[in-house]
């Protein structure tokens, strides 16, 4: 009797093998299929008619959850796409064409919420794309066309500002805004086939701080603010260095000698000048100055080492060991670029 219900479950496994994974004569899928790996967990499931999946495909975690969930509306060619974490949490949905990602797509973070709307056809970026911060709000705004960003662009900067300008094939076009959080303009800059060109202008307080004039990327000049105690735009490449004057204001030193008595901090022009030509010589005097008027280290007449400036400034600078690291790696590059 035993061996009569071993033989009549064996049978039944059997048929129920054969009532799937079926292949016709022409070597074309039919019917209900089940992959499972070497431990008998499902991989997937679904049907097929003539070789082409119809219906609804689930493919699995080796946990059993739901992977992802296709539903075929036109058979082998087009399905709605669901795909899910191992949690069961919805990442993304959307249509597939003949496996391109085609119309409108979304995608979700493991707690649900909506952070990207995109567009494609046929697998290509066309369309209106958006992304949202986890807390809900727009976080950028942009047109695609073939794969490029192509059209307006909005992006939000911190917590209420913004930027926005257009794009043209990849690359940004025309005029370029920047509002901070309390909406009051930060930036205005004009871009020409994706690079800077033309006038490019930082603000603060509604007031320009740096005035910029671009080449197809290469900046040819970059005015500063100075208050002299009037305002005052001096061009970086005519200042020598700065240093303080009392608590609040400095002493510009321009490269043809002469100075400016300014109302603002050495660390307010030196936030204007940026790092790329100027370098901090002395921290604890709050001293900086333009590379191409830091001559080298030399000494004073008591033999002390001292860092030497054109035009030579009324007071001694004395380096520590990172400032003199700093001017050794300054006249290597120099070096180089002679060669």
């Amino acid at each position: 009797m035993k061996a009569k219900t071993i033989l009549f479950a064996l049978l039944a496994l059997c048929l129920v093998g054969q009532a799937q994974n079926q292949i016709d004569k022409q070597g074309r899928k039919q019917g209900h299929w089940l992959r499972t790996d070497k431990q008998g967990g499902k991989i997937f499931e679904g049907n097929f008619k003539d070789g082409l999946e119809v219906d609804t495909f689930y493919y699995y975690y080796p946990n059993g959850q739901v992977r992802i969930r296709n539903v075929y509306t036109v058979p082998g060619k087009i399905c709605q796409h669901q795909a899910f974490d191992e949690q069961g949490h919805m990442l993304a949905e959307g249509t597939y064409n003949q496996k391109n990602r085609d119309g409108e797509w979304r995608l979700y973070n493991e707690q649900g919420k909506l952070v990207k709307i995109a567009n494609y056809r046929m697998g290509i970026k066309e369309g209106i794309h958006i992304i949202f911060t986890s807390n809900g709000d727009t976080a950028e705004v942009c047109t695609w066309k073939d794969n490029h960003r192509n059209g307006r662009w909005w992006k939000r900067i911190d917590e209420k500002g913004w930027i926005t300008g257009t794009y043209v094939n990849g690359g940004l076009e025309g005029r370029v805004l920047e509002y901070d959080n309390s909406g009051r303009m930060v930036r205005d800059g004009n871009y020409l086939h994706g690079a800077k060109h033309g006038q490019y202008r930082y603000l603060s307080g509604g007031v320009v701080t740096i005035d910029e004039s671009w080449d197809h990327g290469i900046m040819r000049d970059r005015k500063v603010l100075i208050h002299t105690p009037s305002p005052t735009y001096v061009s970086i490449y005519a200042i020598a260095y700065f240093y303080p004057k009392g608590s609040t204001k400095s002493v510009v030193m321009k490269k043809d000698g002469t100075t400016l008595q300014c109302d603002d901090t050495p660390e307010a022009i030196f936030a204007r000048t940026g790092q790329d030509l100027f370098y901090t010589i002395d921290k604890k005097n709050r001293v900086a100055a333009n590379r191409t008027c830091i001559l080298g280290i030399t000494q004073d007449n008591e033999g002390r080492e001292i860092i030497s400036l054109d035009p030579k400034p009324a007071f001694s600078i004395f380096p520590d060991d990172d400032v003199k690291k700093m001017i050794e790696s300054l006249q290597r590059l120099d070096e180089l670029d002679e060669d």
